[in-house]
């Protein structure tokens, strides 16, 4: 009996120990996270840097705006969604409550495979097939677009949203659906009315995380996008190149001199992906305890 005490608390103190180690390495990764990024407002003043409408950061008079980068990663991100969210849900629910059991069985692994193809396979599909397509179709200068950005992220978020949504769905109680059709409800009707209500926690959580994925993908949209610091218009934007927040990171890092202004820029852009990804995270707890709520 001593023994097996002794053990679950040794269980308990690893748990609690692995536990407290990841909570340490968030709080060091924000601490260097911001402390290159505060040191860029020492020379720079923040209204110009929230603010500012030009990302030219190499020139004789540097600015170091991240409205351009904002709205590209923005714009991009808004078209992934809008993109993948209908399919996935949709596809989540064909899987879930309309598929024959053996063609879910084989739609489930492959939709997992999806989600472990490497971006920069992605991003080489999309510079190869997906750039020349809306170049003719739109008749456009350059295919490297927001909106070639914004399907290539809306494909790559597609599995995430697709697996946590079907295993949203089909966690709703067999009663509940039972108890639909016994009242009269048709097939459908128990659908939309009943099971997608009750699993709406985890759809919800389905598209936080697929929004997560995509703001913050580097590789695919640094290679279909244009990578063009400029404030795009909506929706006319969508058929310009743009540039994200990511992307800028990515091409610049490398040769920028250490701890210059251009440095402190890239941690301060760093520092606002971020935030924006804390937030979203909020946001998706928040959504899954309001509906949690409401459905218990």
């Amino acid at each position: 009996m001593l023994d097996r005490n002794y053990k679950e608390k040794m269980i308990e103190s690893v748990l609690f120990s692995v536990s407290t180690l990841t909570v340490v390495i968030l709080l060091l990764i924000c601490l260097f996270l911001f402390r290159d990024g505060l040191l860029l407002f020492e020379d720079v003043p923040f209204s110009n840097f929230a603010a500012g409408r030009f990302w030219y950061p190499t020139s004789v008079n540097a600015q170091f705006g991240i409205l351009p980068l904002f709205f590209g990663s923005l714009i991009v991100t808004a078209g992934a969604i809008l993109f993948s969210v209908p399919l996935g849900i949709a596809s989540a629910i064909y899987i879930s409550e309309m598929a024959n059991p053996r063609v879910a069985d084989y739609l489930k692994p492959f939709v997992e495979i999806l989600a472990g193809v490497p971006s920069v396979v992605y991003g080489f599909f999309g510079l190869v097939v997906l750039v020349p397509f809306v170049q003719q179709t739109f008749n456009l200068a350059t295919g490297q677009t927001a909106l070639t950005g914004s399907v290539m992220l809306g494909i790559m978020a597609l599995p995430t949203i697709i697996t946590i949504s079907e295993d949203a769905i089909s966690s709703v109680p067999a009663s509940l659906k039972q108890g639909s059709l016994a009242l009269g409800a048709t097939r459908w009707q128990t659908i939309y009315k009943v099971t997608v209500p009750a699993a709406l926690s985890g759809i919800s959580a389905a598209v936080m995380l697929g929004m997560g994925r995509a703001i913050g993908e580097t590789m695919t949209v640094m290679m279909v996008t244009g990578n063009t610091a400029v404030i795009p218009s909506f929706p006319g934007g969508l058929f310009d190149p743009v540039r994200t927040m990511t992307a800028t990171i990515a091409l610049e890092m490398g040769e920028v001199p250490q701890g210059s202004d251009h440095f402190h820029a890239l941690f301060a852009v760093g520092s606002v992906l971020f935030i924006l990804t804390f937030l979203i995270n909020l946001v998706a707890d928040s959504i899954k305890k309001k509906y949690r709520f409401k459905v218990d």
